[in-house]
């Protein structure tokens, strides 16, 4: 049987690599910082990671872990309703919640998995999900999951957004979900009208907050905080493994009934182990890290704006914003392919991103600013894009039977 699919699968990949879509995983050879050493090109410039605050390798962070690592040992073994809670986990969900603004908080293994197991066990085919069009994946398999009524509204156009929830208004339970920054652009999402709208129409509403806690709002709480609607939003998800020290695990805080339902019915967490006892301790202490000081969010927030301001003056096509996300728009997926080669062979590490992850002929680059970034890094980054220009316009003319002799 196998030998039948087996071709046809060679195929589906062949095809991948051929329009540019196949996706390569570079192999590190080093932690999780600034510049980083690759198995196959050395030591690259990263531009490609979410370590946002510089966390991912902070020495604090590592030792927390290895504290946590030797109290706690390695994992839980099972899951939690079966071998109870620890300690060190119910201590997080404490805290996330104090930080967050919320009732309650519940840690699932991933954020994934956090998105995956909200709407199937608190929404049934008698209510209605109004989701953001641009919504991260897992909120799309986790709406999936539910029975509910499925209704999407334009990015951020808060007018479809009202139209849906006309459209929905005899549901029993409406609820907005929305990511409250959209990782593939880097928008942020306008939760105060978003809220406005849900408590005009009884709905509750739900932000998908990873590419925010930690560094987005006066203190770091996120989109909820940056807009003052702290208090109005009935579930926050998000990860532990982007700001928060680059390690793995999510969570969904939010009013107390809803994160208890959560205990007894989301399947994610039913079935799963928790985090390693090792990532909540760091992550407690990323916590405290967060809260003692500005600095690391201010020195993100000026190589964010630097960056922005440079690559616009060299002539790149960047989204407008300022989130550390900044999407340099390539267009065609091969040509975004070999730019991101061409960037490597300069030094310079940043993935390129094609469809199915964005629409066909909006390929781009993701850059990704962090704390860790020194200014002569962000000389040495625009330099490469730069010079990755210069390659690929090269190697086009050399296509088309040109080039720079011809």
């Amino acid at each position: 049987m196998y030998a039948s699919i087996r071709d046809d699968l060679a195929d589906q990949l062949s095809g991948l690599r051929e329009s540019g879509l196949y996706k390569v995983e570079p192999v590190i050879n080093s932690p999780q910082s600034a510049w980083v050493e690759t198995e196959t090109h050395g030591e690259l410039l990263n531009l490609c990671a979410n370590n946002y605050l510089g966390l991912a390798s902070h020495p604090e962070i590592v030792a927390a872990a290895r504290a946590a690592l030797e109290r706690w040992g390695f994992g839980t073994a099972s899951v939690r309703f079966i071998c109870g809670i620890q300690a060190v986990h119910r201590e997080l969900e404490e805290r996330l919640s104090e930080f967050l603004g919320t009732d309650d908080t519940i840690l699932f293994s991933s954020c994934f998995d956090a998105n995956g197991g909200v709407f199937e066990a608190l929404l049934g085919a008698e209510d209605a999900i109004v989701s953001d069009e641009l919504n991260h994946a897992s909120i799309i398999d986790g709406i999936r999951l539910s029975k509910a009524r499925r209704l999407r509204f334009a990015n951020g156009d808060m007018d479809d957004l009202e139209a849906r929830l006309n459209e929905c208004d005899s549901a029993r339970y409406r609820l907005v979900v929305t990511d409250g920054v959209f990782s593939m652009d880097g928008y942020v999402a306008n939760l105060r009208r978003i809220c406005e709208l849900a408590e005009r129409h009884e709905a509750l509403v739900m932000v998908d907050d990873s590419h925010a806690v930690g560094f987005v709002g006066p203190t770091g709480r996120g989109t909820h905080e940056l807009h003052d609607v702290i208090g109005r939003i009935d579930i926050i998800t998000g990860t532990l493994g982007k700001a928060m020290g680059r390690a793995s695990g999510g969570y969904v805080a939010g009013r107390r009934e809803i994160v208890e339902l959560l205990r007894q019915r989301a399947r994610p967490y039913l079935f799963s182990n928790s985090v390693a006892p090792a990532i909540a301790g760091a992550t407690l202490r990323a916590l405290e890290l967060i809260s003692e000081s500005n600095d690391a969010r201010d020195r993100l927030w000026a190589n964010t704006a630097a960056f922005r301001a440079r690559m616009l003056q060299a002539g790149f096509d960047i989204l407008p914003g300022a989130h550390p996300i900044v999407p340099v728009m390539i267009g065609e997926e091969v040509a975004s392919a070999r730019f991101a080669e061409a960037l490597t062979a300069n030094g310079v590490y940043a993935a390129s991103f094609s469809y199915p992850v964005v629409p066909r002929g909006a390929a781009r680059i993701r850059a990704q600013m962090s704390a860790a970034h020194s200014a002569d890094d962000l000389d040495i980054a625009v330099d490469g894009f730069r010079r990755a220009r210069d390659a690929v316009q090269a190697d086009g003319q050399d296509d088309d039977g040109g080039g720079r002799n011809a």
